[in-house]
């Protein structure tokens, strides 16, 4: 059994602060002036660093994770990047209100890097607090944990820490620190500032720190960084994949904001899906839709092609360019896959795109809710003289739909699906409870009142969406019509 740890003997091993000093700023968070208070904790992230659940109940725990304490082993900088926002490059950015507490060594040979964000001004902060509002951090805290419930590579979540302080953003707020892990938050930005130095010397070092720290496989690889490029390629395409198919959009895919593993990273203006809209904008700054949620397989593909561009002092430009090409190729065959098993079948056909594509046409022309529509589709019975009438009633062309239907329960049969076992596949792939704006709404509205229950309950309940959990019929309902029109910005 892996044993617990305090937070003064916790396993840390800072490799990124062994880089050269240009890659980041060496800056302490900045305490609260007010005392922080511990909001929540997240067990399965203390598991992740083998803490010891009691080491929450310390009045030390909020103070590390609320910026006014270090402990042995932590060396806190924030780190140095570029990107492009919103198509437009940006000479620097940087971790403007997050510190790098850390890397985290655990047990199992795992590096976590912990990751504080509204930890006050770094050098990179521009013209910014360096604060994170309340607001903002419930949604990253939940919506992290709420991804990976999903199967979704995200940052995980470790705890929320609360200030009476205040923060100033659309009207007055008060302040909360997050802490964020993932095994590194090196972003293609981070390729990006080095590329457009033309310090290529040290784009050279990051790239093979990055290679032997999380792709050591391709340490002496021939071609190595065009190999590394290749499977950067893959990974967002999955991503990208795993988020078509459970109706979610971030909101700001800036190059910044897309992770060298391939991982979801930074948790704004995003939004899952209520009624079913290709079109869907979460983020209400995108004025032009850059962002919108049928646009991310696209951005995806844009982004990958500014990382390419940094990369081509190291590899060579045909075969950076082949595993761009691969891209569209790569997100479709993950699409088509994630779908199928969405619809609950098991083998592979052609035909199957049409009936795809013409259940999305269905749901769109009656603003069907997408996650209760899939749910409810396990439910299909293809026995003979089924009307389905739960699901028909979803839609307003019901004849339309019953020649869906039709054809549907003829594919079904066809492989001679069983309705029993296909919805047991279903509903491991279907979730009933997501994370949608409005609970997350109710869970902020709560905290600002000091009642921080309704974090707890949505952190667990969306730890495992798949499951049917006791009394919590009311988190898979559809959202009353206020909870479809809440906006959501770049400070949310």
């Amino acid at each position: 059994m892996t044993p617990l740890r305090t937070l003064e003997t916790v396993t840390f091993d800072n490799s990124y602060a062994r880089l050269p000093e240009v890659f980041c700023a060496k800056v302490n968070p900045t305490p609260f002036s007010a005392p922080p208070f511990l909001i929540s904790v997240n067990p399965a992230g203390l598991d992740l660093l083998d803490l010891d659940p009691l080491e929450a109940t310390r009045p030390e725990f909020a103070g590390v994770f609320g910026g006014s304490l270090l402990v042995p082993g932590m060396e806190p900088l924030a780190m140095l990047y570029s990107g492009h926002q919103f198509g437009v490059y940006v000479p620097q950015l940087g971790d403007g209100r997050a510190i790098l507490l850390g890397e985290v060594k655990n047990e199992r040979g795992e590096r976590w890097d912990l990751h504080l964000k509204g930890a006050g001004m770094t050098p990179f902060s521009r013209d910014g607090d360096g604060r994170s509002v309340l607001r903002s951090a419930i949604r990253e805290y939940l919506c992290c944990e709420a991804m990976h419930g999903l199967g979704i590579p995200t940052t995980r979540a470790l705890c929320l820490v609360g200030s009476d302080d205040k923060v100033y953003r659309e009207q007055v707020e008060t302040a909360a620190t997050i802490v964020r892990m993932a095994p590194s938050h090196v972003r293609f930005g981070t390729f990006e500032i080095f590329y457009y130095r033309k310090q290529h010397e040290h784009l050279k070092v990051l790239a093979d720190y990055v290679i032997d720290q999380h792709f050591p496989h391709l340490r002496d690889a021939s071609e190595k960084y065009a190999r590394f490029f290749a499977e950067v390629v893959e990974r967002t395409a999955q991503l990208v994949a795993k988020w078509q198919a459970v109706g979610w959009a971030h909101g700001v895919l800036n190059t910044d904001n897309m992770s060298i593993l391939g991982i979801t990273l930074d948790y704004g203006p995003y939004g899952f899906m209520d009624d079913y809209d290709p079109g869907f904008i979460c983020n209400h700054s995108d004025h032009n839709g850059r962002y919108a949620f049928n646009q991310q397989p696209y951005i995806g593909l844009w982004n990958l092609s500014c990382l390419a561009q940094t990369l081509l002092p190291l590899a060579p430009k045909e075969e950076l360019k082949a595993a761009l090409d691969s891209y569209q190729t790569s997100v479709d065959r993950h699409y088509r896959g994630l779908m199928r098993a969405k619809l609950g079948l098991v083998e592979k056909r052609a035909e199957d795109e049409g009936l795809l594509q013409d259940l999305q046409s269905l749901l769109v022309g009656s603003r069907v809710d997408y996650t209760i529509f899939w749910r409810e589709l396990g439910t299909f019975s293809s026995a003979a003289g089924a009307t389905n009438d739960r699901l028909r009633e979803h839609f307003l062309n019901r004849e339309r739909f019953d020649v869906w239907a039709e054809q549907y329960c003829a594919r079904l049969l066809s492989e001679q699906s069983r309705d029993e076992e296909r919805r047991h596949r279903m509903d491991r792939v279907n979730p009933k409870y997501i994370l949608r704006n409005y609970l997350a709404q109710g869970a902020i509205e709560k905290a600002q009142q000091k009642d921080y229950s309704e974090i707890d309950r949505l952190l667990t309940l969306l730890q495992n969406p798949f499951s049917e959990q006791a009394g919590m019929d009311f988190y898979a309902a559809a959202p009353p019509n206020w909870g479809k029109h809440i906006s959501v910005s770049c400070s949310s």
